[in-house]
């Protein structure tokens, strides 16, 4: 369901229940500025960025509307903004799947054009460098220009049984070797699984869980991006030694039906005590301590994703970004402007976090907060966020996306090889690179 609703001043403070999440007050410091409307998503840390909003507004006396949609709706409204003579939406919530797309297009105007003063906060994570885009070049790199801000900095995360962990006196998993030994020693079905994955085949699903295993073990779907350079490398014995990681883990320590696995079950798994680890998305984070959900309650611990030794973790980007768009009046783009400058610093991060949401501000999770019980979650993640790769450069991602589904998915489920699915998968990777005029290749098949 479609939601627009107005957060102003006036609701802000009559509800100060947000506003008394800040741990103090700070000074009106931001310029009376046009109101300005946010298209976003509903997803779990939704919440989280709404009660900072409710902050900023509460703050500075601006107003702020937020277009709430479901995620394929937010999507439609934006392209279709975008592209009009003027613009409905200010501020594009944009995720990791399309941010290259509006780059690309034109459709988000650099945040220095419109202030040449701005400065992103050194200590705000970029995220691979997905802030910033160089049009010259057509990459995303540091020396382009400051395109967005990060809002949910979402990275998948090893959640594990820390009670079974403690029992049985083992330490988190480093390395793909322990995941497995630990998977195994856990292994008890049906009652509990070593390991809950997700296979199944969406929009970005299997691909997405995936990735963390591919680039841990050193492979990559493409030799440099950055560069310019899209030879396909999916198909390396290093893609093979991942994908058939991942393929004899769900067999041996897993789940029997893996390939039907999506988001939902495998959070219900760890959830209702039914699996000893799951790879998932750190926002899921808060279902884990919720007693009208969770069996698990204070169970749950975290650590970066394994990789091999020798090898950083290497967790792929889900994040979201919030970019200007190009098609609204300078009014309305300075007050966007305003309003990424507030959100940015330490203290609007700190009402994020308070408000169950995930900081993009390294300070955040320095602080006192960091060290409850309830936060846990924040050290592993802060340990695992600069190392968090941005898997797609390229506003075409979805074609490849698409090709990474089915084909591991089918690998998954046991129709096809390992070799077979990515040889495959790289073929039609090759094609789709090489219709759009990428800088293209394929290395010798497996």
């Amino acid at each position: 369901m479609t939601g627009t609703f107005r957060i102003n001043r006036r609701h802000a403070l009559a509800g100060m229940g947000a506003a008394a999440l800040s741990t103090s007050w700070r000074p009106l410091w931001a310029q009376s500025v046009a109101p300005i409307t946010i298209v976003i998503n509903q997803s779990p840390w939704f919440e989280s960025f709404r009660r900072t909003v409710e902050q900023y507004e509460a703050e500075t006396g601006n107003r702020v509307e937020l277009d709430v949609n479901p995620f394929a709706g937010s999507l439609e409204k934006q392209r279709n903004s975008v592209r009009a003579a003027s613009g409905q939406y200010d501020i594009l919530i944009m995720n990791s799947g399309w941010f290259t797309e509006m780059y690309a297009g034109g459709f988000v105007t650099p945040i220095t054009d419109i202030d040449p003063s701005f400065q992103l906060d050194p200590e705000v994570y970029t995220l691979g460098d997905t802030v910033y885009y160089n049009a010259e070049k057509r990459t995303v790199t540091a020396d382009g220009k400051l395109m967005s801000i990060p809002v949910s900095p979402l990275i998948p995360m090893l959640y594990y049984r820390g009670d079974l962990y403690a029992e049985a006196g083992l330490q988190a998993p480093k390395t793909f070797a322990e995941l497995e030994e630990n998977a195994r020693r856990f292994h008890e079905p049906p009652r509990r699984y070593g390991i809950v994955q997700r296979g199944a085949r969406g929009p970005h699903t299997v691909a997405y869980d995936f990735y963390p295993y591919l680039y841990g073990h050193g492979g990559g779907i493409f030799r440099d991006q950055s560069s310019g350079d899209y030879t396909v490398t999916l198909n390396s014995p290093e893609g093979r030694e991942a994908l058939e990681y991942y393929i004899r883990l769900a067999r041996e320590a897993g789940h029997p039906k893996t390939a039907a696995m999506d988001q939902a079950e495998v959070i219900q798994a760890m959830v209702t005590d039914n699996t000893a680890h799951i790879m998932m998305v750190i926002a899921a984070w808060s279902q884990m301590d919720d007693p009208n959900k969770s069996a698990v309650v204070d169970k749950v611990e975290w650590a970066p994703p394994p990789s091999l030794p020798g090898l950083p973790t290497a967790p792929g980007l889900g994040h979201w970004l919030a970019g200007i768009a190009h098609n609204v009046p300078d009014d309305r783009k300075r007050a966007a402007v305003e309003f990424l400058r507030w959100f940015q610093t330490k203290e609007a991060q700190l009402v994020t976090a308070e408000a169950g949401g995930i900081p993009v501000h390294a300070a955040v999770y320095r602080e006192p907060i960091a060290e409850e019980r309830r936060y846990r979650w924040m050290k592993p993640l802060a340990e695992a966020l600069p190392h968090a790769v941005n898997i797609y450069q390229f506003p075409e991602a979805s074609e490849v996306i698409a090709v990474l589904e089915l084909g591991l998915n089918r690998a998954i489920a046991g129709e096809i090889t390992a070799v077979d699915a990515l040889n495959g998968m790289a073929d039609e990777i090759h094609a789709i690179m090489a219709k759009h005029q990428y800088n293209t290749g394929q290395i010798e098949r497996l």
